[in-house]
């Protein structure tokens, strides 16, 4: 997948360097050579031996290195490679690079670069949450980087949370993606997310309780394998991904009308928390108590089946069509029920019952209702089900 490819690989300093012999053993198996960058931290964890053994080339260390320099070496590096990698990426070097100090040869050839850049955050759970790491991850998305993990779990210093570094199948995935290598390459896939809102009057609605972090991360995943998303979002309180066409919309109907723009399509992901119902008779303005208690007489009807509408296609069908059963209780009755009613190849189920936490969370417990019955996955962070669920799926397109 990747013959011929050229990566410049930058190892960070942190205990998951040590996962990067293993990323360049993959990345060599899969055809591509490997530049390897080793700065002073990521010596502490690995040797420059071990790194050069396996990569098959030389480790560059230091920036003021005369004979390279001579040939303004670092900018060659920077510009002789198809992509450049950042793992594991430190709080301390996405803060730089966000900043774009150039004070060392890993920094510098950052800043020299004309080629993309993706980054595998690891740290600490408290540093990956403290908003000045937010921040610069927001700068640096912004900015074009490509961002892949981190990873939920238990932790070197024994703390658990967000901050492990993605695995290395998972990064090898986001590099074919950022090569336009992945999987899912040519595919197109539509994803709605987020919740819709019904207007009652001009400041108040009718909506579901959905973030659209479930929605948003699949389609993330999704793009991660090669993909072309288009990402159909309702007013979400998450922000949309990069590296998809996003089309905000309010309205069932509004999102009915871009999914239908949208196709063709090979897969649909109808992940958005749809309002079942919508005010027909809105207000135009404002409406105000009158002291009389009398309640205003709201008039109610069937919003647009959106995901029936697109599984029963008579025409130009995707080939996969995936819908959602947020349930509080029977889930995998209701959703089996719901799959067969809507006409979709499979449905997500979760239990969204208050005590679960799921609605507006940063994990999911989901269960994938098929043709061939139902197979129940673990609680897991929301990226991690939008990881597997995405190579579920390159699985069936690929």
């Amino acid at each position: 997948m990747l013959a011929g490819r050229r990566i410049l690989l930058i190892i960070g300093g942190g205990i998951a360097a040590y996962k990067c012999l293993e990323l360049i053993r993959r990345l060599r198996d899969a055809g591509a050579a490997v530049v390897p960058v080793l700065t002073p931290g990521g010596e502490q964890f690995v040797t420059p031996l071990s790194v050069a053994a396996l990569a098959g080339h030389k480790v560059y260390r230091e920036l003021f290195d005369l004979t390279e320099e001579a040939e303004m070496g670092h900018i060659q590096l920077s510009r002789a490679a198809d992509l450049l990698v950042v793992a594991p990426a430190t709080a301390d070097l996405m803060a730089r690079m966000a900043g774009g100090q150039a004070n060392d040869l890993a920094s510098t050839l950052l800043l020299a670069t004309d080629k993309r850049v993706l980054v595998a955050p690891a740290m600490n759970v408290r540093m990956w949450d403290h908003p000045a790491t937010r921040r610069n991850v927001a700068r640096l998305r912004g900015d074009g980087v490509l961002v892949v993990g981190p990873d939920e779990g238990a932790m070197a210093c024994g703390e658990f949370g967000p901050g492990r570094m993605a695995e290395p199948a998972a990064i090898m995935a986001a590099i074919g993606a950022a090569l336009g290598e992945g999987p899912l390459k040519g595919r197109h896939v539509v994803v709605t997310s987020g919740p819709t809102h019904e207007p009652i009057d001009p400041v108040r609605y009718i909506a579901n309780r959905s973030s659209g972090a479930q929605g948003t991360a699949i389609a993330a995943a999704l793009a991660d394998l090669g993909a072309r998303v288009t990402f159909v979002t309702g007013p979400a309180s998450v922000p949309p991904p990069q590296g998809v066409s996003v089309v905000a919309v309010e309205t069932a109907r509004d999102m009915l009308a871009a999914v239908q723009a949208a196709l063709p399509a090979d897969a649909a992901v109808m992940a958005a928390a749809v309002a079942d119902w919508r005010v027909t008779n809105a207000a135009g303005s404002k409406m105000k108590k009158d002291g009389t208690g009398r309640l205003p007489a709201l008039e109610f009807a069937e919003n647009p089946d959106i995901l029936a509408q697109v599984a029963q296609m008579a025409e130009g069908r995707p080939r996969l069509v995936v819908g959602f059963a947020a349930e509080t209780d029977d889930v995998i009755a209701h959703a089996t029920a719901k799959r067969a009613r809507k006409g979709c190849d499979w449905i997500v189920a979760n239990d969204v019952s208050p005590a679960t936490g799921i609605m507006g969370g940063a994990e999911n417990a989901v269960t994938i209702i098929t043709a061939g019955g139902a197979d129940v996955w673990p609680r897991l962070p929301k990226a991690e089900v939008a990881r597997r669920l995405a190579a579920r799926i390159a699985g069936v397109l690929a």
